[in-house]
């Protein structure tokens, strides 16, 4: 039987640290000579950390990563390995390095530069021309980075059907979004199934800036039935002993592939026959038996979040964090969040009443510190606001208290945040959700200073979901009862109530879902049952407010269209879509 052991590592890399990113890359290959591995392949640009973006003009950057390359490839020895990195040859090309026996052989480049979204590929890129299979013991391979698997013909198409390649290895760095992991998994099925060869997904993991890469890489058969996935959010080794001589005998009884093969004519295609150095009596060890299921909605977006302010914190050299505790909701579930990124003695909560601030949320914010067993400073903040008040008074002569007033009070606390994040050396973690920023109900330099918006991309429904998914989890209350239940408040003035404001977040977040995530209009957003002059104040107040999140910290990705690179609107604006 013609088998073929390959694993795929998932690792987790940070961008511009070559030499660390080198190291995992050969501690990874070595690991799977002990497997018996015969093929490993790593993610799409392993070695530069993805996406470098304006890295990629310094000449010298590339140099390195190019060096880099070439210390990983005398690693593979006994072993063939496929690893993501830049190449140049004339211009740079986003590349996958076939190495082998010790040295690089060839190295592919992608076809299908992405540049849409959080992708700006064509900026930096030139684009693949060159298509080739490669032979490692009697097994014709194809090869492909990320976004050329996505597309149904070229250059997969014509390595299955005039290469005859019956493994197809896609190297990926596939940013999460909440639901994209299953439309994945049918992709590749569908491809398996269509081209009649098994199918290799390896996938990048872990955060960067806002981007998380969830992992969960893929083997599917030439039936496209699942073999084998790969961790969500961890690292993995994912290893799987493929059948070859399976994918042969189901072509000849399938004629699509020949049918199709003759009626396109031949294709230029390079081949590659790599001499097989294995030691082929070698006794490879057993791979551990795995049973993944894809994780459920909630709990796939609570360690998005998870793992990327964990990644975000420690990959920029910070030990520890430090939030703001309302006793609200989005303080509660974001120091939640921190806690099982860092670990509680990372996390460090600050409360700051004021005169608005109710006995029960000083409370509740004590009792989330207490249970989540974090540290809680309590300083007040009356008087700072009445010195501000003292010095204003003559300035605001005969004016009534209005948003001025409310943002001071946000402001000294802000202010009191980054001097501790100074002193101490703590990241300041924001608190605001998607609802609040999209339509800014947040203040600039108050409650939106830090160095990292955790829920900037949750809306405020989905915030209570997680709440309440992250306490079921639990089997207790760790964010108390109280801070779930009472109605959200930013406790800037008396009796003060979101709804005061903002229409109730059960309409508010499916009207900015159409209009932030699905540029949606008036009309079409009313059509689903809401009030067209309400849709038309939401618009405005998310198109007024561009410039407080163009001043944002960045924030973690988790739906198609995040408040970012995903939506590139001017401040200077003049049109409404209505």
């Amino acid at each position: 039987m013609r088998t073929l052991r390959i694993g795929l590592a998932q690792i987790n890399v940070t961008v511009g640290d070559i030499a660390g990113n080198t190291n995992k890359i050969i501690d990874s290959i070595e690991k799977g000579k002990k497997m018996g591995i015969d093929l490993i392949a790593f993610p799409e640009m392993a070695v530069t950390g993805y996406p470098p973006e304006d890295l990629l003009f310094m000449p010298k950057f590339i140099e390195a990563n190019l060096k880099a390359t070439r210390k990983i490839a005398k690693a593979a020895t006994s072993i063939t390995a496929i690893v993501g990195f830049v190449d140049r040859q004339g211009d740079i090309f986003n590349a996958a390095a076939l190495l082998h026996d010790g040295k690089l052989r060839v190295a592919y480049h992608k076809t299908y530069l992405p540049n849409y979204g959080v992708f700006d590929e064509d900026r930096y890129f030139q684009t693949g021309k060159e298509n080739f299979i490669f032979t490692l013991k009697s097994t014709p391979i194809g090869l492909s980075v990320c976004e050329d698997l996505w597309y149904p013909g070229d250059p997969v198409r014509t390595q299955t059907l005039h290469g005859g390649a019956e493994l197809i290895i896609n190297i990926s760095s596939s940013p999460y979004q909440a639901g994209k992991s299953e439309f994945r998994e049918k992709m590749i099925s569908t491809r398996a199934t269509d081209n009649l060869a098994v199918f290799a997904y390896c996938n990048l993991v872990g955060g960067q800036d806002e981007l998380v890469f969830d992992g969960g890489s893929l083997i599917f058969d030439q039936r496209g039935e699942l073999i084998v996935r790969g961790k969500q959010f961890e690292e993995d080794l994912v290893v799987a002993d493929l059948d070859m001589e399976a994918v042969f005998r189901m072509r000849l009884h399938d004629p699509r592939i020949r049918r199709e093969k003759w009626a396109e004519g031949e294709k230029a295609l390079k081949r590659i026959v790599l001499p097989d150095y294995s030691r082929r009596s070698r006794k490879r060890p057993p791979i551990p038996k795995r049973k993944l299921q894809p994780l459920e909605r909630l709990p796939e977006v609570y360690e998005a979040l998870v793992l990327g302010t964990g990644d975000y914190v420690r990959k920029n050299g910070f030990r520890e964090v430090l939030i703001g505790l309302s006793g609200g909701i989005d303080s509660a579930i974001t120091a939640m969040i921190a806690v099982d990124a860092l670990g509680k003695e990372s996390v460090v909560g600050v409360a700051m009443p004021s005169q608005y601030s109710s006995k029960e949320s000083l409370e509740d914010a004590g009792l989330l510190a207490e249970n989540l067993g974090i540290r809680l400073h309590v300083i007040p903040i009356d008087e700072i606001f009445q010195s501000y008040l003292n010095i204003l008074a003559p300035r605001f002569k005969g004016l009534k208290p209005n948003e001025a007033e409310e943002n001071v009070q946000a402001r000294i606390r802000g202010n009191i945040l980054m001097a501790l994040s100074n002193k101490f050396g703590w990241l300041v973690l924001t608190t605001g959700n998607k609802s609040e920023m999209s339509v800014g109900y947040c203040t600039l330099y108050g409650d939106m200073a830090g160095g990292f918006a955790v829920l900037k991309d949750v809306p405020k429904t989905l915030v209570y979901q997680l709440t309440e998914y992250r306490n079921k989890r639990a089997g207790k209350e760790l964010i108390p009862r109280n801070v779930i239940v009472k109605p959200p408040s930013a406790e800037l003035r008396p009796n003060q109530k979101d709804e005061d404001s903002l229409p109730p977040y059960s309409v508010l977040d499916p009207i900015l879902q159409a209009y932030v995530e699905e540029d949606k209009g008036v009309e079409e957003i009313a059509k689903a049952g809401f009030d067209p002059e309400l849709v038309k104040e939401v618009i405005r107040m998310v198109d007024r407010n561009e410039y407080k999140r163009r001043q944002s910290p960045p924030g973690v990705k988790i739906t198609h269209r995040a408040l970012g690179k995903d939506r590139r609107i001017p401040i200077t604006n003049k049109y409404r879509n209505f």
